[in-house]
């Protein structure tokens, strides 16, 4: 007999509209919708459905809830959720609620991205990339180790202030020199967070310097995530 396993996640009752329109964006399907005598809903796209109960007293911005989804096509899932997005919202949300963040291979053998809805749900899409599915040690290597913490500080943690600490700490360096694709990749995740951290004048500058860094054709495979982003962020 096979089983199947529902995540079900607070909502703040006053939200059960925007939230049940964000997963619309999304491409989810509202199967089942009530309003009273507690909000309830539920969202279904293909095999992933999601189950959602009010809350009156519900904070969005202290939600730690969420769950993981499992799928064979990250990068698709990824477009296909900023198009729809942006045609509800006119933008690609990318800081607040609600919000997506970039993609990314994570140290832990997936390549993955969060989307947030409008409660604090925080929904991460991941595809394997490797057979092994354990956390690897941090990089020992400087640089190396200042970006794997600072995705997990910015992500994972949700700590931006951290995040900028680390990224700060090593561009400041004067005795070593990161690559340039880990220099890239630095700043386009330190403007990353400056932007959202409404830093805009410093993520512009930022993400100026990280646009003048030449890279060869084989290094520019290698940033091809971070140049995405860089684009994204620049437009």
């Amino acid at each position: 007999m096979a089983e199947t396993t529902i995540p079900m996640l607070p909502c703040r009752t006053s939200l059960i509209d925007s939230v049940v329109a964000f997963y619309a964006a999304l491409g989810f399907d509202t199967t089942y919708l009530q309003k009273s005598p507690y909000a309830y809903a539920v969202v279904e796209r293909g095999a992933v459905e999601l189950q959602l109960y009010g809350m009156k007293e519900y904070d969005p911005a202290s939600s730690h809830s969420g769950c993981y989804v499992l799928t064979e096509d990250v990068d698709g899932l990824h477009t296909a959720f900023r198009a729809g997005l942006k045609t509800a919202y006119g933008r690609v949300p990318t800081r607040g609620l609600p919000r997506i963040g970039p993609l990314k291979d994570m140290s832990y053998g997936v390549r993955q991205f969060l989307v947030t809805d409008p409660t604090g749900n925080t929904i991460r899409i991941g595809q394997p990339i490797s057979e092994d599915p354990n956390h690897r040690p941090a990089p020992k290597e400087t640089f190396a180790r200042a970006l794997h913490m600072a995705d997990l500080f910015a992500d994972s943690k949700q700590d931006l202030p951290g995040a900028a600490r680390i990224i700060d700490r090593v561009l400041g360096l004067t005795d070593e020199e990161p690559t340039p694709v880990q220099r890239l990749r630095l700043l386009v995740l330190r403007g990353d967070i400056a932007r959202r951290m409404g830093e805009a004048e410093r993520a512009a500058e930022l993400l100026a310097e990280a646009e003048g860094i030449r890279l060869d054709s084989d290094q520019r495979v290698l940033a091809g995530d971070a140049l995405a982003r860089l684009a994204e962020l620049r437009d």
